[in-house]
């Protein structure tokens, strides 16, 4: 330490030292007080100082190590989320202009060190903020409003084929009964009964009864409406008929092109299943095309149950595995020949070939968001090796992330970017900590090296699963709300045969499939499936291998991510700053409190918390959404199980159920139980509009459940309740229908809204 409180510098010439950027750092922090000032007689001023020392050290070595650049990315995500929390239709053209003029003004202050990266940061939440309300605008196209049955005429898009027969179809949409231009949605989902004669890039027409996307089934719970608006669906349902192709003006080339990708994933799908059979023909072909429809879900709870679920959605393992092997067997090949291996930029022309083959096999299996995701990731990554860059590194993909969002800013708030860039990251920080750690390789006899090579792969196996699981976990339990305890075993036995198996046989079957030779790839790619199957079977046979844990609120997942971020972005001791985000976070999902009733958007039907603590079922309620309502309440009970109707007494009128304490929910389906069950009922819940008289302490009839969605109530202090509602009141979004304001307000109910999350299906039936 100098007399100044400067840190010394390294001895030598000008610039001999820490890198320019470090120094101005140095100083920018020394001017800003950390230093103490002696006084006291307790050595505060001491422990000051050294503090400030300590932060100066930390600070100065993420400078030169460049650690500071992925911090844009999260402060450009940060952005994002406010951009969704924001309230009312925000202008993005404010934020767009002081983004800009912060990021003018940063590269102008860029001598003062300090205030320069305060810039960058707001520059990039700024911009994140502009980008995710501009992408709202860019994708702005009407959206059902009510239910309706009419004729339907469109293209065929795209067809997902079910294992239990029929399919569902996308449809971009030519007319839609006597709707007009500006009320007829740009693409409708239908559920079909019969996919025979139905092929992408068709104009058919059938009748269908259509109904707005649903939103979320719960506060807090998976808004497809607002998936649907993304993938530009604006309307989804069934069809009564067969959809038949009818003649009239064909389809635009970008429509053709769609089609033509959809058709031959269709297509390869059956000769894969085809060739394989069973199972394991149908996880094959789902690991090749991205079309998932031919797995059972029985086969799709095994391998949750094994942890490895992510194995069947084309995402980043596929993506990283393709691109590898087009990139491992293209370096071997030239390195064969000496000459080339000698005078050519080998290195640099595989990753090309890498990139030009994640880059088909992207578009080839439907380019769907993961895996756009992933194929950025990469593109960016192997891009690093053409310009002599590492190509593991946290600021590529720091890089990749700013360009998903940029794209596709509503990404953020899903899981599979949460937990494929969660995982990324914790696996990048660990190949640091053991580049950091390792030892020079000693030479030896070749029975030891092998000996060692085997083990650094099991020990690289597990470390890589454990930190993977650890990373995802947080993400996981709050979008699914599950633990898969055993997934370290699951996927340590699997992982490598998909990695040296099935992925190769998959990249190889491909290859092949244009010159008729690749029946026998797919039959040997089905034994390695079927090897998975078998061994996640195994794990999924362990008592607990699936364990439901209740749902817990963004606050909690906001602070798991960020212990996530301190623990992976920073290479000093900055690192255990993670520790409080961490403990906080877990701390506030275990307080988490469960609601007492769950009422449905429509009033349909309601869950109540009975005496035994567990929820009972009031009148119709959906498998789906009675699966999200259990699951969110930590609840592993099929909906049809009859417990889900025990304790509650029902009548032609409605049905009632006891609270804990004893009050009285009531779920009414006839206006004569109003006047009874006003005055008795704590709650009153209807799909019909209430009385004005009704003297229920808090009433959730067609109106008020109209205008806020989904609603839960919790017992609050003082026995009143709480409530949280899908939506904000008078909230307005493109992708929500119009709603009237509700007729009533609640009586003393205090109200707050939940932001949605997601879960694994991706729709409701």
């Amino acid at each position: 330490m100098e007399p100044d409180g400067s840190m010394p510098q390294a001895a030598g010439p000008e610039g001999s030292g820490a890198p320019r950027r470090a120094r101005m750092a140095a100083r920018a922090l020394g001017a800003s007080g950390f230093a103490g000032s002696g006084v006291g007689a307790f050595d505060l001023g001491r422990l000051r100082s050294e503090v400030g020392d300590g932060l100066r050290l930390c600070l100065r070595r993420e400078i030169e190590e460049r650690r500071l650049f992925p911090w844009l990315a999260v402060a450009f995500g940060g952005g994002i989320l406010l951009a969704f929390a924001a309230e009312g239709p925000p202008s993005p053209w404010p934020a767009l202009v002081l983004g800009i003029v912060s990021g003018g003004a940063a590269f102008a202050a860029r001598a003062r060190f300090g205030l320069s990266i305060a810039l960058l940061g707001a520059a990039a939440l700024l911009l994140g903020f502009a980008a995710a309300l501009l992408r709202i605008e860019a994708l702005r196209a009407p959206v059902l409003d009510r239910t309706l049955v009419a004729k339907v005429v469109g293209f065929v898009e795209s067809i997902d084929q079910r294992a239990s027969g029929g399919g569902r179809v996308v449809l971009r949409v030519v007319s839609i009964g006597t709707l007009k231009e500006g009320e007829r949605p740009e693409r409708v989902r239908l559920v079909v009964r019969s996919l025979a004669g139905l092929a992408p890039g068709q104009r058919v027409e059938g009748t269908a009864r259509l109904l707005p996307p649903p939103e979320a089934a719960r506060p807090g719970g998976y808004d497809f409406a607002r998936d649907a608006y993304f993938r530009g669906i604006g309307a989804v349902g069934s069809a009564s008929g067969a959809l038949k192709p009818v003649a009239g003006e064909g389809a635009d080339s970008s429509l053709r092109f769609a089609a033509a990708i959809d058709g031959a994933r269709n297509a390869l799908t059956e000769r894969i299943a085809g060739a394989i059979g069973g199972q394991a023909g149908a996880v094959a072909a789902a690991l090749v095309t991205g079309k998932r429809g031919l797995i059972e879900e029985a086969t799709n709870d095994v391998l949750r149950a094994a942890g490895i679920y992510h194995v069947v959605s084309i995402s980043g393992l596929h993506m990283v595995l393709a691109a590898g092997v087009f990139f491992w067997l293209t370096r071997a090949l030239l390195a064969l020949s000496p000459a080339l291996a000698l005078g050519w930029p080998i290195k640099k022309i595989a990753a090309l070939v890498g990139m030009a083959g994640a880059s088909a096999y992207c578009i080839f299996s439907g380019a769907e968001v993961a895996t756009e995701r992933s194929l950025v990731m990469i593109l960016v990554m192997q891009g690093a090796i053409l310009f002599d860059r590492p190509a593991l590194s946290l600021r590529n993909l720091a890089l990749s992330a700013l360009v998903v969002l940029a794209r596709e800013p509503e990404a953020l708030l899903g899981p599979s970017f949460q937990m494929s860039y969660g995982a990324v990251a914790g696996l990048i920080a660990l190949a640091e900590a053991l580049r950091r750690w390792r030892r020079p390789a000693e030479p030896g006899d070749p029975l030891r090296r092998v000996g060692l090579w085997l083990g650094a792969l099991v020990l690289g196996t597990i470390g890589t699963t454990l930190v993977a699981t650890i990373a995802t976990a947080p993400f996981g339990t709050f979008h699914f709300h599950a633990l898969q305890p055993y997934a370290l075993i699951g996927n340590a036995a699997t992982l490598p045969l998909v990695s040296f198996a099935v992925m190769p046989a998959a990249v190889l079957g491909t290859l092949m499939l244009p010159f008729g030779l690749d029946r026998w790839v797919w039959i040997v790619m089905g034994w390695a499936v079927e090897g998975v199957l078998q061994l996640s079977a195994w794990v999924a046979s362990f008592p607990s291998s699936t364990v439901l844990a209740p749902a817990f609120g963004t606050g909690a997942l906001l602070l798991l991510a960020l212990a996530l971020l301190l623990a992976t972005l920073p290479v000093s001791r900055l690192r255990l700053l993670a520790l409080v985000p961490l403990l906080a976070g877990l701390l506030l999902a275990a307080r988490a409190e469960r609601p007492d009733v769950i009422a449905a958007r429509d009033g349909s039907g309601a869950a109540i918390r009975g005496a035994d603590g567990r929820l009972v079922l009031v009148g119709s309620v959906a498998a789906f959404t009675a699966t999200q309502w259990l699951r969110a309440d930590g609840d592993a009970r099929d909906p049809k199980d009859p417990t889900l109707r025990r304790g509650v007494s029902c009548d032609r009128i409605g049905c009632t159920a006891r609270l804990p304490d004893g009050r009285a929910v009531s779920h009414l389906t006839d206006r004569r139980g109003f006047a009874e069950d006003c005055r008795r009922a704590a709650v009153v819940v209807s799909r019909l509009p209430a009385p004005p008289g009704c003297a229920a302490a808090v009433i959730l009839d067609r109106d008020r459940l109209a205008a806020q969605g989904a609603t839960s109530l919790r017992t609050g202090p003082g026995g009143g309740f709480v409530m949280e509602t899908a939506r904000r009141p008078g909230e307005t979004r493109p992708w929500l229908p119009r709603r009237p304001a509700p007729s009533r307000t609640a009586p003393s109910v205090p109200s707050e809204a939940a932001p949605s999350s997601a879960t694994e299906d991706d729709a409701e039936p």
